[in-house]
């Protein structure tokens, strides 16, 4: 158990992160950091009295500045707009990019010592972000998006074959997005290569709906995206450190030089523990896989280009 966790951004994603983390007792102290007024001290609130209920003894308490999360041992970042009507993919870029930015500054004054994960979309560019300003080094700052990305693709290749979430097998890499890359040649159920139990009309069909399955939910809420699966997602990422359990869990990690990519934030897979990224593992990949991976690179290149620091 750490002494103190933040979580920055107390909409539907952060504050229900705040909920898990405090759940799981994985701090002493959950902040919950927002800049509107009342909102992460009422929803703070209603998470503390729901400990007697859920037994736990984290304390959960929010706030409108950074001086309660003075300290702490882990930042999850979460802030930013969602894209609004007429809004272009630069303009939403730029916008979540100045956000994201205020809150690194903020991040390396009150904690310089913390390993940030970073939820903000677009992703992989806003880990960039956050290293850029804090200065922090890239075991240090780690973004969440394949542990999501691989939790949809293993969910719905679970209920086409009508087994356990727990028997599948698998990691999702690349940028999060529509580019994204599910490593069909390293999915497995108990062991079984799954090319052996679905046809590849099957398999391309799940692909698709893995690389569109954010787009997926909005289309049902209309009005707001998924934070259930996402906040569960980052969740297991800080447990993962905390606990120090070397876990391998497909992150977007700074590259440089690995599968053949520097520069840049993209998803692989990751050995997290205490000190954060401790390894990065380079596994082979099929021609067809190497050349989506690098084509999800280019796609975050396009999209860092479009943010100035």
């Amino acid at each position: 158990m750490l002494n103190k966790i933040s979580v920055v951004g107390a909409g539907n994603v952060g504050a229900t992160a705040a909920q898990r983390l405090a759940e799981k007792q994985l701090a002493r102290t959950v902040v919950l950091v927002d800049v509107i007024e009342g909102v992460p001290q009422g929803k703070a609130l209603d998470q503390w009295e729901s400990a007697p209920i859920e037994r736990f003894d984290t304390r959960v308490v929010g706030a409108n500045d950074y001086g309660p999360a003075a300290g702490s041992e882990i930042v999850v970042v979460t802030a930013g707009i969602a894209r609004k009507p007429g809004m272009s993919r630069d303009d939403l870029v730029r916008t979540n990019a100045d956000i994201v930015k205020q809150v690194s500054l903020q991040i390396k004054q009150f904690c310089p010592q913390a390993i940030v994960v970073v939820v903000s979309n677009p992703l992989d560019v806003m880990c960039w972000v956050t290293m850029h300003v804090t200065g922090f080094p890239r075991e240090r700052v780690i973004g969440m998006a394949g542990v999501l990305d691989t939790a949809r693709y293993r969910a719905f290749l679970a209920e086409a074959l009508d087994v356990s979430v727990e028997d599948i097998q698998a990691m999702v890499l690349g940028g999060h997005g529509d580019t994204m890359v599910p490593l069909v040649s390293y999915t497995t159920v108990s062991g079984i290569p799954v090319s052996q139990l679905l046809d590849k009309a099957k398999l391309d069909k799940i692909v698709e709906r893995t690389r569109n399955g954010g787009a997926e939910i909005v289309g049902y809420l209309k009005t707001g995206s998924a934070y259930y699966a996402p906040s569960a997602a980052v969740v297991q990422m800080v447990e993962a450190i905390v606990r120090d359990k070397k876990r391998i869990l497909p992150c977007a990690v700074w590259l440089q030089g690995e599968y053949g990519l520097s520069g840049m934030y993209c998803g692989v897979p990751a050995k997290l523990g205490r000190k954060g990224l401790e390894q990065i593992l380079e596994v082979e990949l099929t021609a067809q896989e190497r050349a989506a991976l690098q084509t999800s690179a280019e796609a975050v290149k396009q999209t860092m280009a479009a943010v100035k620091l």
